[in-house]
């Protein structure tokens, strides 16, 4: 078996950017051209710095994917901020692991699917939007879950919540769906988290406060 895949075809582009983005850095570019024409030079060089980072915000960079038996990677770019054990929660039956990834601003928002599998069911809530990184954010805030199971029985759930910024959640994937360890399924605009749901036995290979990428970073196995 090849160490690593390819999930969704390359880009041809050298600098990717999800298509979600395309409303805001047209609208953005409008404006500036705008400033431009009515000769507001100050106004245009802050436009232009304001376009060039909702492009780099909206970036969608290609991801080879790591392959190997039971393996499962981490759905969106950020920092880890929990690893534990929870004994109840909405998003799955009975006792499981819950593990949470903080992005920034900074970090590339596109998700990835952690394990290859069905789409067993897509939920959507129209809550609040605290601050992502506390934990109420969990189940207080606007979310959208998606549960899989796995070609080996396994059953997940990753949720997608917004935060203080984010108000919009995009999920591109749908029930019956097959879909591919590392495959892109959406993206939050201007946020925030992503917590995994993961049946109770898993071999974690990873630690709070790890960077990790989307797609390429491995959380753990299932054994």
């Amino acid at each position: 078996m090849d160490k690593y895949s390819w999930s969704d075809p390359p880009a041809q582009t050298a600098f990717p950017v999800a298509r979600e983005g395309y409303p805001f850095i047209f609208f953005s570019g409008f404006v500036v051209a705008v400033f431009a024409i009515l000769g507001f030079k100050c106004l245009s060089i802050i436009g232009l710095i304001v376009t060039v980072f909702i492009c780099f915000f909206f970036r969608d960079p290609d991801r080879v994917i790591p392959n190997g038996e039971g393996m499962f990677v981490s759905p969106a770019d950020g920092r880890i901020v929990y690893i534990n054990r929870v004994d109840e929660t909405p998003f799955y039956d009975g006792p499981c692991l819950k593990i949470s990834i903080f992005m920034s601003v900074f970090n590339v928002h596109v998700n990835r699917v952690p394990y290859e599998g069905e789409i067993k069911k897509i939920s959507y809530f129209p809550g609040k939007f605290f601050n992502a990184s506390l934990d109420k954010a969990s189940k207080d805030n606007e979310h959208n879950a998606v549960y899989l199971e796995t070609t080996k029985g396994k059953r997940i759930c990753f949720v997608q919540i917004a935060g203080l910024i984010a108000r919009r959640i995009i999920c591109k994937v749908q029930k019956d769906e097959h879909v591919l360890r590392g495959q892109r399924f959406g993206i939050i605009c201007f946020g925030s988290r992503v917590d995994v749901y993961l049946p109770e036995g898993v071999k974690i290979g990873a630690s709070v406060g790890d960077k990790v990428s989307a797609g390429s970073s491995v959380l753990g196995y299932f054994v």
